[in-house]
């Protein structure tokens, strides 16, 4: 771990840069070598990938963010009422754009401490930087870590907290990993505390294809960019051209699958693994999935981890929820 101070901001990074590599090292060689190859979705977000992932949000088929947008900037005045959060814990913080939006509608200065977490330490510190620029009272303790991994190192609550992870990034986690998930966001809350979970709704299969398969093509790029991130960062030689995006719903198991599809029998090195991967036509590699909830789900998966559903909000249509979570 490493630790950087300022007067007006702390930092706390459990992820280094040769721990990140070094965990990716692992993940692919696990990935590329199971009966059903596989890759995790959180490696799609270099620099490129996120910028590819902006650009799907603006989509017309990607209900998911404006959906939720709208629907968090209707319902953030109920929130905030049955809350009253002293201090906000945003597990994949981004550019901290809902923060602001609860600080804002907020009562002054009751929101008086801020916890931003993601993987990628130079947004953290530029959210802590510009927040305390903006808002000399408040208190930001950034921190660099993996969900899945580092919320053991998010401190104590200070007085009421709210923890809000938005985006769906849940439905990225399969049954295991969420039963895991809230279990750590169990010990997050004491008494009087929340959290705020954004889901994806089971829909219409069309509907819910046409997000991930989009005309313009750019979650096809967005998926063939995580074969360059294996190429730069382990000395691949993928030729992302030679893969092409598949994405359907999994009535059965609940989700969005993305797969990497190869188009022909080849063989890929990744020097620095010492290894190398073969491929049939036709073979695939699991990119991603996106699991879609019920309520009835939510609820099950909530009671199982010590936690309650408190408030139900979804938009007219009935696509996406905000869950509000109380202790049990």
């Amino acid at each position: 771990m490493r630790k950087g101070i300022s007067v007006s901001y702390s930092l706390d990074v459990f992820l280094e840069p040769y721990a990140f590599k070094q965990n990716l090292a692992a993940d692919v060689r696990r990935g590329l070598t199971a009966p059903q190859k596989y890759l995790l979705p959180k490696y799609f977000y270099d620099d490129a990938g996120s910028k590819l992932f902006d650009r799907i949000t603006e989509l017309p088929e990607y209900y998911l963010t404006r959906t939720e947008q709208h629907l968090f900037s209707s319902v953030k005045p109920h929130i905030l009422k049955a809350t009253r959060p002293q201090e906000v814990v945003e597990l994949g913080c981004g550019n901290g754009d809902k923060f602001r939006w609860l600080l804002h509608a907020a009562r002054d200065r009751e929101i008086s401490a801020y916890i931003p977490m993601d993987m990628n330490a130079g947004l953290v510190e530029s959210v802590a930087r510009d927040l305390v620029r903006d808002y000399p009272f408040l208190a930001v303790h950034g921190i660099v870590g993996d969900f899945e991994t580092h919320l053991a190192h998010i401190p104590p609550p200070k007085g009421r907290r709210l923890v809000t992870f938005m985006g769906s990034t849940i439905g990225n986690l399969g049954p295991e990993q969420r039963k895991g998930f809230i279990a750590q966001l169990r010990c997050l809350l004491d008494e009087g505390s929340h959290a705020l979970i954004g889901l994806d709704l089971v829909k219409d299969a069309g509907m819910l294809e046409a997000a991930y398969n989009d005309q313009a093509g750019v979650t096809a790029d967005f998926n063939r960019n995580i074969l360059l991130v294996l190429n730069r960062e382990l000395a691949g030689d993928f030729r992302p051209e030679t893969f092409t995006h598949h994405a359907f719903f999994n009535r059965e198991a609940s989700r969005i699958e993305m797969h990497l599809v190869s188009r022909k029998e080849q063989q890929v090195r990744l020097a620095a693994l010492e290894m190398q991967a073969a491929f049939q036509s036709d073979e695939t590699i699991w990119t991603e999935s996106s699991y879609k909830f019920t309520v009835g789900m939510v609820e099950e998966m909530l009671a199982a981890g010590g936690l309650r559903l408190e408030q139900w909000y979804t938009d007219e249509a009935g696509w996406y929820a905000l869950a509000l979570i109380g202790t049990a």
